[in-house]
């Protein structure tokens, strides 16, 4: 299980004159990604080294080690940030980068890095090549450790992925395989060394997700009160009948629901009994999936999998009762911050700002742990990684650079310039200040953070 913090959760009363910045940052934050009226604020923007940034993929925070990782693919590395003192901390190197489609436009089903998460020691990333990779971040090496690349058999890339509270199981996905299947591995745990071997592969019955159809499984959560995964998966066949996926009937999306202590090698539908199988969502076809409060998961249900989801999916795991978020949609990653109980979610695909965003840009969703939607920032295109440090309530949401620096990808929005203060793209890092007396210890919450790993 997770260590609780000995204390709650650091309350920060940071400006940006109150910390001392590494070259490599440059307070910023101005423009329609700066408001001076929400209640998260921005802090400042962080600069990776090497090649401005035009496509990346998913966040992820380790607080008890103070650092944030996002997978680069532009520099073909996990960049690492330390979250105290907010610098660029190292690169951790060894993937296949950004690789091209026949229009010069990045193919993301063969770019890497792509999913990422760290448990202890250990952070274990996926690449382009179908490979998982295995980092040992007590080694000064920046590169996988001895028999750390591991191939899940695939062609295109193991994507996102999450592991059990104790680190010692690690369950990924490869969402562009024709059909799309998951890998269990026995991960690390505390170890000093490394072990990670493949379990077991994991399909789903074709008469669920059939090949030939273009379809895709996304990002796991653990929750450990019901000692399950939950993979989310964007579009399954007859949900509801006689469906199309296509349209104009969509089909809307589903829960696998794993068992990783006793894994099936095929999964069909949903079996109340073991609570494992393909459950059917209603009105959602989810990308992001994270454990909040209570054993409830958020979905990042979104317009860019079945069309017509236009809101935002809490489902509890236990009971499958659900409430949709009004005016949120959209989203990739999602993210349970348990140091504020608030969820933030990466959502490009539809702003829902009543002004509009510049150019059909993207923002990060704040929502509280009751599922109220609070406040929608401004963010640059296709941003849609977050993750946030529950111990310092800061959030972290990366930004590409201008599409007139790096071409197709990049932002065509103003936005992410302005938040950033430069031409590179950056981490912007925003900070959501806490009244102590309303801080909470994290009870149920902690692994929907991912945050005491």
């Amino acid at each position: 299980m997770f260590a609780r913090p000995l204390s709650r959760p650091a309350v920060f009363a940071l400006g940006a004159a109150s910390l001392a910045f590494a070259s490599g940052a440059y307070g910023a934050c101005s423009g329609p990604g700066a408001p001076s009226n929400t209640e998260t604020k921005c802090l400042t923007a962080i600069e990776m080294p090497g090649k401005a940034l035009r496509s990346f993929d998913i966040s992820f925070v380790n607080p008890h080690r103070a650092e944030f990782y996002f997978a680069d693919r532009s520099n073909a590395a996990v960049q690492v940030i330390d979250t105290r003192h907010l610098t660029h901390k190292r690169s951790l190197t060894g993937f296949v980068g950004i690789t091209l489609n026949g229009t010069g436009g990045v193919n993301n089903n063969k770019s890497g890095p792509d999913g990422v998460v760290s448990h202890g020691r250990w952070l274990y990333a996926g690449d382009g090549d179908s490979t998982l990779k295995v980092f040992n971040l007590d080694s000064p090496s920046p590169a996988p450790v001895n028999g750390g690349t591991i191939s899940t058999g695939g062609k295109t890339r193991v994507d996102e992925m999450d592991v059990t509270s104790d680190g010692e199981l690690l369950i990924v996905a490869n969402n562009a395989e024709d059909p799309p299947f998951a890998t269990l591995f026995a991960a690390n745990g505390d170890r000093s060394f490394n072990s990670v071997s493949i379990i077991m592969r994991i399909n789903i019955d074709p008469t669920i997700i059939p090949a030939g159809e273009g379809l895709s499984i996304e990002q796991p959560a653990w929750e450990p009160r019901t000692a399950r995964f939950y993979v989310s998966i964007p579009q399954i066949a007859n949900n509801p009948a006689g469906c199309m996926f296509g349209g104009p009937n969509y089909c809307q999306g589903g829960l696998l629901i794993v068992d990783p202590h006793h894994p099936q090698a095929v999964y069909s539908h949903f079996d109340a009994a073991t609570n494992t199988g393909v459950l059917a969502l209603h009105d959602c076809g989810p990308n992001g999936a994270t454990v909040g409060p209570n054993s409830n998961l958020m979905l990042g249900c979104t317009p860019q999998n079945v069309p017509t989801n236009t809101t935002t999916q809490v489902i509890n795991a236990k009971t499958k009762n659900f409430v949709e978020i009004a005016g949120l949609t959209g989203s990739d990653e999602v993210w349970y911050n348990a140091g504020d109980n608030r969820y933030y979610t990466g959502s490009s695909r539809a702003c829902g700002l009543a002004a509009g965003c510049p150019n059909g840009g993207a923002v990060p969703g704040v929502v509280d742990g009751t599922s109220v939607l609070i406040e929608k920032i401004p963010q640059s295109t296709n941003s849609h990684s977050v993750a946030a440090d529950s111990r310092r309530n800061l959030i972290f949401v990366p930004q590409v650079a201008p599409a007139a620096v790096v071409g197709s990808g990049g932002d065509t929005t103003t936005v992410g310039a302005g938040i950033c203060g430069g031409m590179k793209g950056c981490v912007a890092v925003y900070v959501h200040h806490v009244d102590r007396d309303r801080d909470r210890d994290d009870d149920d919450g902690e692994h929907g953070d991912h945050n005491d790993r």
